[in-house]
């Protein structure tokens, strides 16, 4: 799996992550959406890996994805900014995956 982070994300978490000292995580959400395959793609930042989690190396950090959710997402992906909504997207070569990608800093006390 290829995981890019455009210039413009990379400006944008730089100094998120070294304000938090967490990791990133692509995490497949499915809470409120019905399902286990009804899910949204989001972004955490999170103090440790859970036991299901890979890590991806990527042109920026590593990135953490649970391995039970790999067939959701592409074999190519790329982190953006959609700056008029201050969010984040992530697309592949052929499909956006999630226009609207929200980062969520979760902690050990609300996980």
């Amino acid at each position: 799996m290829k995981i890019t982070f455009t210039d413009k994300a990379i400006e944008k978490l730089k100094p998120i992550l070294s304000r938090t000292n967490k990791q990133l995580k692509l995490k497949y959400d499915t809470d409120g959406c019905g399902c286990a395959v009804n899910g949204v793609t989001a972004l955490w930042l999170v103090e440790h890996a859970d036991q299901d989690d890979i890590v991806v190396d990527t042109n920026f950090v590593p990135i953490l994805l649970e391995k039970s959710r790999l067939v959701f997402y592409d074999e190519t992906m790329t982190i953006d900014t959609v700056e008029s909504v201050g969010c984040f997207q992530l697309k592949s070569p052929s499909e956006i995956i999630n226009p609207r990608m929200s980062l969520v800093e979760r902690s050990e006390r609300n996980e």
